[in-house]
């Protein structure tokens, strides 16, 4: 399994506009955050988790020529409002794309992206098959997903794993039954917004925490904000086993 780190930064992305703190104003490649997303090569497939704003940037930065399926966490639109760039795919695979939500994401997308599902059709809007998840194991495209629900405040949010790998984000906190369900994962992502408390994201110490409890080989933080600190800087103070993701990080799994 081969995972590319599409974005890795919050809602606003890094540098946010306007902003001229250290963190935005730095030179370092590290600190320029689009919206977060994976990309996941795995068992011969090409799989996206969330298509974000900056979805057609990410796609055309790291030359993906060829998707098969996207699944999304959770509705908001850093995770969604990118949708409408897969047409791309549906032109040159001559398919439509399946994508995978809950009912509540899926009935957002449908609001959100109106046009997609009209009966009578404009030419040249993206195709796509929905497919309705819930919190049980699922195949997508013939690749195996363990959801986990997570909760952003009070919002329910879907995190995955495949095989030894999970990735979450948008969590503020996990019950232990879902938490079960990570352990023995190899390589973990989580979130970690900002060093103060949020009201619906892992602080960068409870995000650490969290990677204790949990114990895998590696983890890899993502979903990150200009508040957190700079990359050099934040990099220097966690454990050898975590590191901060970057945009275009590839890891293999």
């Amino acid at each position: 399994m081969k995972v590319t780190f599409l974005g890795t930064g919050t809602s606003q992305g890094v540098p946010v506009i306007a902003c001229d703190c250290p963190v935005c104003s730095s030179l370092d490649y590290r600190d320029k955050r689009l919206r977060s997303s994976i990309h996941l090569e795995i068992e011969g497939k090409s799989l996206v988790v969330d298509t974000g704003p900056d979805f057609r940037q990410q796609m055309i930065r790291e030359k993906i020529h060829h998707l098969d399926a996207v699944l999304f966490t959770h509705e908001h639109k850093d995770h969604t409002g990118g949708l409408d760039d897969i047409r791309s795919y549906n032109f040159l695979q001559k398919k439509d794309m399946p994508i995978y939500g809950t009912k509540k994401v899926l009935n957002q997308i449908k609001r959100e992206f109106a046009y997609i599902f009209e009966e009578v059709r404009y030419p040249g809007v993206p195709s796509v098959i929905t497919h309705e998840i819930v919190n049980e194991p699922f195949s997508a495209e013939g690749i195996q997903v363990v959801p986990i629900q997570v909760l952003h405040y009070r919002l329910p949010v879907f995190g995955f794993r495949f095989g030894d790998f999970t990735y979450i984000t948008d969590a503020k906190y996990i019950d232990d039954t879902e938490l079960e369900k990570i352990k023995g994962t190899k390589v973990l992502v989580l979130n970690a917004l900002q060093q103060s408390h949020h009201l619906s994201h892992f602080t960068l110490e409870e995000a650490i925490q969290l990677v204790h409890l949990i114990k895998p080989e590696l983890a890899y933080f993502t979903h990150i904000s200009h508040r957190l600190g700079t990359h050099q800087e934040v990099e220097k103070t966690l454990p050898p086993n975590i590191h901060l993701a970057f945009d275009g990080l590839k890891i293999s799994i």
